[in-house]
């Protein structure tokens, strides 16, 4: 990853002249727009770095205002990333389509030579992972914690479910969930997630997301569905609900939150109590059916088998109250847990599922990268992003 004086370098460049006036379509605030390098510098101070509010394993993010008055953030991809320009476009001409208030709006992007920048709206509020772990912060209530749950369901729902190719995110995590000053959830992100045109499981052989929040198959294998993306918000669910990061690098993977919730979740679900489970900051303060609600979703989420996990509209429904929790069991046959499925049916076994993330935890700790919210300049010790498998 670059120094802060080498991203300098990289984007301020020789004097140039007064920049022309920008074409009308960005005047205007057309959702699809085509930008010059020149237009984003000028948005951006010149890609100063007092004006960078993220990065990440993609590269840096910078907050610009257009001419118009409107407030952007301005992603630089790193460059090497081997995508060509036909495919960029392509990919950004699907993305640029898609239109959903817990979703973060893609305004427009911009190829310069071998640069490639994407161009969002800007997000005021900075991120969940800011707010749920930031030092020194208020203590989120339970209120806010189910409406951020509820909103990114819901922005994830439509990617998977309501999108024409079907998107799967692949790096859902409390980092890239973006928070507006009234603390609506907006999923962020998604411009370089992977477009699925049919039901197959699409296997990659280059795994891209966070460590803790990785499904096991996916991180595995490399074998990609929706579901994937369903295990990532059921980890995310467990950081709203106990306060907790997804995996505390320092101690044994047997620590890790998904390892430690499981039999609290079983115990709280049979009896009915979730104090110790729930974030000790919320001081019990939470509406125990809602609680439930949450438990039952994480817990069905975070199931070894993808194909016995919900989709993201069942997690929706059952959040909002509007189904029985059996809703999020179909799939599951008789006689299985009916939160979670039997280690002795699953097709991705406790044993191998301990072996992997043991594994990824060691290729975590040896990793020299440690890229934070693309969208928020915090770093954190549990989103190490996992590159070529």
């Amino acid at each position: 990853m670059m120094s802060s004086g080498e991203q300098s370098s990289q984007f301020s460049g020789p004097m140039r002249p007064p920049l022309p006036p920008p074409s009308p379509n960005i005047a205007l605030g057309f959702n699809k727009s085509t930008f010059t390098y020149d237009e984003l510098a000028s948005a951006t101070g010149g890609f100063v770095q007092s004006n960078v509010i993220g990065q990440g394993g993609f590269g840096y993010v910078h907050k610009g205002v257009l001419p118009n008055g409107k407030e952007i953030a301005v992603k630089s991809l790193k460059s090497g990333s081997g995508q060509g320009e036909r495919e960029f476009q392509a990919e950004v001409d699907i993305i640029s389509r898609v239109h959903h208030r817990h979703l973060v709006s893609l305004v427009g992007y911009c190829i310069a030579g071998g640069q490639r920048m994407l161009v969002y709206e800007f997000v005021p509020n900075k991120t969940l992972e800011y707010h749920l772990h930031g030092k020194g912060l208020p203590v989120m209530d339970w209120n806010t914690r189910l409406r951020i749950a509820l909103g990114s369901a819901k922005g994830l729902a439509y990617l998977h479910e309501d999108c024409h190719p079907r998107i799967i995110h692949r790096d859902i995590k409390a980092a890239n969930i973006l928070l507006d000053n009234n603390f609506e959830a907006m999923v962020a992100d998604f411009g370089l997630a992977k477009l699925s045109t049919d039901n197959h499981t699409h296997v990659s052989t280059r795994v891209m997301g966070t460590f803790g929040y990785l499904a096991p198959e996916y991180a595995s294998s490399g074998k990609l569905t929706e579901k994937s993306d369903v295990f990532s918000f059921g980890v995310m669910l467990l950081e709203l609900i106990t306060g907790k990061r997804p995996v505390d690098l320092t101690n044994a993977m047997e620590d890790s939150l998904v390892d430690w919730a499981r039999p609290l979740m079983a115990q709280a679900l049979a009896d009915g109590n979730y104090n110790e489970l729930a974030d000790a900051n919320l001081e019990k303060n939470y509406n125990p059916l809602e609680m439930a609600r949450m438990v039952s979703c994480a817990a069905a989420s975070i199931r070894h088998s993808a194909r016995k996990r919900p989709k993201m509209s069942q997690i929706v429904r059952a959040l909002e109250g509007d189904s029985s929790l059996e809703d999020l069991n179909e799939g599951v046959k008789p006689g299985q847990s009916s939160i979670y499925n039997s280690t002795t049916t699953s097709d991705y076994s406790q044993s191998s599922y301990n072996a992997d993330m043991k594994k990824f935890r060691q290729m975590a700790l040896g990793s020299q990268e440690f890229p934070s919210s693309e969208f928020a300049g915090s770093s954190s010790s549990d989103s190490h992003e996992l590159r070529q498998l």
